[in-house]
């Protein structure tokens, strides 16, 4: 079973690429048109899913373009589907190390906003990665993670989705019991949406999985069922790999010629549509069938020609190898140049910080210096408060990012924090302000020669 559903937050890949290049312009022109930071954002990763069919160096620059946007205004959703949609322009790469990464890093935020559609379909996402990666134990975890979240939350769009892949990894690793429980479940599920293309995939499963409990009836009728249901909806992908299946049912209950005709079936199919890792599976197939028929030209014909196949699968593995690395290479420059600017910005807070940080005593200064000359007392006073506040603020926000790190980013510790803080900081401001406008205003007076009178105490006899 080799149909995955991948689930980026997108309908897209619904669509083929033709359609995809009007939904591209159409995209483009509202793009051009916005003012608004966040649907700038949704409008860039929009348009990158819309472009990754026939131009992924493009829908990754846009991609990231939305990301850093997104990162700068502090929009979750944005820097999550952006983040997703870079994922998905690795996987069609296949470069599923990078893609892997950046699902990593979508799930982290997507876990902060506690989203749990958002976070079942990532972990499923990232389950499918380590499947063609071939870890079949780590994409399990990750199965598990979405089914229960699916199963909790009764996320009903994508239960289908969860049940058919974890029957396809199942089938992988050969356990036929539990496949068939989940194609089984898929199948249900398939069938009341009423679904031709699931209800279709599920049968497959369910001939794989009764083909390989030894059932070769059942699995018959269903991979039959499936060729019909199949053919309706146009998914020749699926056709072959249940017209192989067919093949190898026959071999095993002596049946050469059907095994043989449906094995040429499934190769003319691949070839018309130019699938060459589903023409090397039935070619593969032949070679083996017709060594068994001692038939030893066919199987020297299909020998050669499964040589030939796997050539041009090696030559596109380096291409696509080529294209791993000149992705990489965009990646790491892209990097850099987001590393730039957030060091610019960096270095600019520093900067405010720092010229806050002096200014706070020069404004100290100045108060001082209008205490002794000849100036309003209210002035003096409000230089006072103002200097006061400032200090208080500025003690505010150095300590804001410490307790944020101490909160974990929870607002209901961070508020708990900043009230304690300012349970202490209040009193002293008020104390602080009260001494120093009395130290400031007295001084002034005292400047201004502003004589303050003297009590004389008289020594009245009284007469006697």
């Amino acid at each position: 079973m080799k149909k995955l559903y991948c689930l980026i937050f997108t309908a897209s890949f619904l669509f083929a690429a033709h359609a995809q290049k009007y939904r591209a312009d159409s995209l483009a022109l509202l793009l051009r048109k916005e003012s608004v930071d966040s649907n700038i954002v949704n409008y860039k990763w929009l348009l990158a899913d819309a472009i990754s069919l026939y131009n992924t160096d493009s829908a990754m620059l846009l991609a990231q373009e939305a990301y850093s946007e997104a990162y700068k205004i502090e929009y979750l959703e944005g820097q999550s589907r952006s983040l997703g949609i870079m994922a998905n322009v690795f996987i069609k790469l296949g470069n599923y190390p990078q893609a892997l990464d950046f699902y990593l890093r979508k799930l982290k935020i997507d876990e902060k906003r506690n989203y749990p559609r958002n976070l079942a379909s990532v972990n499923l996402n990232l389950a499918i990665v380590y499947v063609y990666q071939e870890q079949y134990q780590n994409a399990l975890t990750y199965y598990y993670v979405a089914d229960s979240l699916i199963r909790v939350y009764n996320l009903q769009d994508i239960k289908y989705h969860i049940a058919l892949n974890l029957g396809d990894v199942y089938d992988r690793l050969n356990q036929s019991d539990s496949a068939f429980m989940y194609f089984n479940r898929s199948l249900g599920l398939a069938l009341a949406l009423k679904e031709k293309d699931l209800i279709g995939a599920s049968m497959v499963g369910l001939g794989h999985s009764y083909f390989k409990l030894g059932s070769t009836s059942l699995s018959k009728i269903y991979y039959k069922e499936a060729l019909i249901i199949l053919e309706a909806v146009a998914d020749d992908d699926l056709i072959c790999e249940a017209a192989l299946g067919l093949a190898k049912l026959y071999e095993q209950v002596g049946m050469p010629d059907s095994a043989q005709y449906f094995a040429n079936f499934s190769l003319h199919l691949a070839i018309k549509d130019g699938f060459q890792s589903r023409q090397l599976d039935a070619v593969k197939f032949l070679t083996t069938h017709f060594n068994k028929m001692n038939v030893t030209d066919s199987a020297y014909r299909y020998l050669q020609l499964a040589q030939v196949l796997k050539d041009s699968i090696s030559s596109k593995e380096r291409i696509r190898h080529s294209q791993i690395l000149s992705s990489n290479e965009n990646i790491r420059q892209l990097e850099m140049v987001e590393s730039k600017k957030k060091a610019a910005e960096e270095r600019s807070k520093q900067l405010q910080l720092l010229f806050i940080g002096m200014f706070i005593p020069g404004l100290f200064l100045i108060t001082l210096f209008l205490s002794r000359i000849n100036i309003n007392a209210k002035v003096i006073k409000s230089a006072g408060i103002l200097s006061l506040l400032i200090l208080f603020e500025y003690l505010t926000i150095l300590l804001h990012p410490r307790v944020v790190e101490i909160a974990h980013h929870k607002p209901i510790f961070e508020l708990l924090i900043f009230v304690c803080i300012a349970a202490l900081l209040l009193p002293a401001h008020h104390k602080i302000e009260h001494w120093l406008i009395s130290k400031l205003t007295s001084q002034g007076k005292n400047r201004h020669g502003i004589i303050q009178p003297k009590i004389v105490k008289l020594n009245i006899k009284k007469p006697s």
